[in-house]
């Protein structure tokens, strides 16, 4: 039964990033207070800040995390869009070349979209919007070290302020009665637990070696007239070095250009060899010929913490009341899969609804909210791992029959998917994360897969004469 008691409840939130925030909105309905602790800075506007350095480079919110965010913060998708930002549909407005070589049609009739800003626009949107709250307190430039319990359940978080860097300095306890980790990879929640007396942790992690570049470019002239499409060469996992790029056109009119490539074959922050290796390190030159009349603005940034790292908190033995962790701090993606926003929306959207269901401060409320997160998470990691663990080295474990399996399978949907719309879609609605993996195996899609009519393989990227002409290109590439 739910919980029913009136008493003011209030809540912590770790972690002031997109997850956090998304945290503290859901909160904020459901309790007194909520307070976020960010150990940043946090800016007032769309600027980067030191502790998010992967905000440099290209992030996709797909249509499963869309609607979710959607349904989180009503109407935050117009907000982004009058501030610049762009909805595309997937299967009109994608170039895609998959990673077994196939470009994709670009079909229309899609029932999925994307939404296309920099990492920092989309941050600044979502925490305008929540700390208007007269719920929600921020507290920046604040550590959390450590929790606070009594009789196995969490009561609080241990402060201390970010610029004391003793880990023995004077700490501030901060009481709540829930306490959300979002505070991404390095969410210390395993330690905490820990701490606690409970046992470790299951952790899996499949590290791919992958590094990024990313630089920011003026698009070229002409291109702002047009709704120019998202450019993606992706990474082929059977051909180490897996070398990939993307382009994707963000607010102000410019090109958002992040390359990548496995151990052997990372790109560089060399301004000069940004450039060639996207013209001559991936398995088509589109983005560098894309890249010859577009006007660098800065210079590259790289990042190489990319693994995919997972802890199974949903199967602990034991679990504190009082405390649940989400986002990147449960589950974080090498970024190729876009997949992190959209999971970190729908935990977020799976945390209000076990709150509603159960109450805020019911006996094994957090547990449940631990084995609803692992829903999305594990639907999106079953989809990174099965291609990330194929690259030598990235696991000192070989992938699963399970992982194998559909790996696999998704091959076969993704050849039938780059010349037959419905066998597209159906793929869509997994990779968009609106449906688990498992409606690749829907009779539809098997018919599709198997004997659904084929118009061909295309032979090069499908641009249009009005986006080669506006990008300056004067012939199709080879």
């Amino acid at each position: 039964m739910p919980d029913t008691r009136t008493a003011r409840r209030t809540a912590v939130v770790i972690g002031g990033s997109t997850a956090g925030m998304l945290a503290a909105s859901v909160l904020a309905s459901r309790f007194h207070e909520v307070t976020v602790v960010e150990a940043d800075r946090l800016p007032q506007g769309p600027e980067p800040r030191r502790g998010l350095p992967q905000a440099r480079h290209a992030h996709l919110l797909w249509s499963g995390g869309v609607a979710a965010l959607e349904e989180l913060l009503p109407g935050v998708t117009g907000e982004l869009l009058g501030r610049g930002a762009g909805l595309i549909d997937v299967m009109t407005d994608l170039v895609s070349r998959a990673p077994s070589g196939q470009w994709f049609r670009r079909f229309t009739g899609s029932r999925h979209h994307m939404i296309v800003c920099s990492r920092d626009l989309l941050d600044a949107v979502i925490r305008a919007d929540v700390l208007a709250r007269r719920r929600v307190t921020l507290r920046d430039g604040t550590w959390v070290a450590g929790l606070t319990a009594h009789r196995g359940r969490v009561t609080g978080v241990r402060l201390r302020a970010a610029s004391d860097s003793r880990h023995d300095g004077p700490h501030d306890d901060l009481p709540a009665d829930l306490v959300i980790d979002a505070s991404g990879r390095a969410s210390q929640a395993h330690n905490w637990l820990r701490e606690l007396g409970h046992a470790p942790v299951e952790e899996r992690v499949v590290d791919a070696g992958v590094g990024y570049a990313s630089r920011i470019y003026a698009a070229p002239e002409g291109t702002a007239a047009l709704r120019h499409p998202v450019v993606n060469v992706q990474a082929d996992p059977r051909d180490a070095p897996g070398r990939g790029g993307v382009v994707v056109p963000i607010e102000g009119d410019r090109w958002l250009v992040t390359l990548s490539g496995t151990r052997g074959g990372r790109p560089t922050a060399d301004p000069e060899r940004f450039e060639e290796f996207a013209r001559t390190g991936l398995k088509d030159p589109i983005i560098g010929r894309l890249l010859a009349r577009a006007t660098p603005l800065t210079d590259p940034v790289t990042t190489h913490s990319t693994a995919n790292r997972r802890r199974y908190y949903e199967n602990a033995e034991t679990w504190p009341d009082g405390f649940a962790v989400i986002g990147d701090a449960v589950a974080g993606y090498n970024p190729v899969y876009g997949h992190g926003l959209s999971v970190a929306a729908q935990s977020v959207r799976a945390l209000g609804r076990v709150l509603d269901r159960h109450g805020p401060s019911a006996p094994g409320t957090a547990r449940r909210v631990q084995r609803a997160v692992a829903r999305p998470v594990g639907n999106a990691w079953n989809l990174a791992v099965g291609q990330d663990a194929s690259y030598p080295g990235a696991a000192p474990q070989p992938p699963t029959a399970v992982e194998r399996l559909l790996t696999a399978y998704v091959d076969k949907a993704v050849a039938a998917g780059s010349e037959n719309p419905r066998a597209l879609r159906g793929l869509l609605d997994v990779m968009s994360l609106r449906t688990p993996p498992i409606r690749l195996f829907a009779p539809d899609m098997l018919w599709h897969i198997c004997f659904g009519p084929r118009k061909g393989p295309l032979s090069g990227p499908p641009l249009s004469t009005a986006e080669r002409e506006a990008a300056g290109l004067s012939r199709p590439s080879a």
